[in-house]
């Protein structure tokens, strides 16, 4: 995948993430220069904002992504705080380096629906260790009220 590319999805090889700048790579997936991820298209989020140990998504629910008892699937929910703090930890990498969940724990506040808007997952770094990466998210909406938080240990590895 090329710099300039027009995908908006998509992989970024693993020589990018060895040779660039975690940070830097990720202000490109922002600025449209390089793709988001492919999980981002499928449940329609994106990363919005992005700095060292801080990372926002944002995304909204869809009928979608309703279980059986017609409320947002926790998947949803958990896939975006589970993005907002594993690229908050990524940001503060260094070249070829990666990391990867250990663990990571959800808990949901509210109900989220289709009718609840666009909400926000900010993810920030707790405590960073050489190999170790703890970091926290919340799920918030236009108004600030909470609908869950999380916390996640990360290991950190050589690409």
């Amino acid at each position: 995948m090329s710099e300039n590319s027009d995908a908006k999805f998509g992989l970024i090889p693993h020589d990018v993430w060895r040779e660039k700048n975690s940070l830097e790579i990720f202000q490109k997936m922002i600025a449209g220069e390089l793709p988001q991820p492919p999980i981002a298209g499928t449940l329609d989020f994106q990363l919005a904002k992005i700095e060292r140990g801080r990372a926002e998504f944002t995304g909204r629910s869809k009928t979608d992504y309703y279980n059986p008892l017609g409320t947002t699937h926790g998947g949803f929910i958990a896939t975006l705080l589970d993005s907002a703090m594993g690229c908050a930890i990524q940001s503060t990498l260094p070249p070829g380096k990666g990391s990867t969940s250990l663990e990571f724990k959800v808990n949901f506040v509210r109900p989220v629906f289709d009718k609840t808007g666009t909400l926000k997952a900010v993810g920030e770094i707790i405590n960073a260790g050489k190999q170790i990466v703890t970091a926290e998210a919340r799920l918030i909406d236009g108004g600030g009220k909470l609908y869950a938080h999380a916390t996640t240990t990360c290991f950190i590895f050589d690409l």
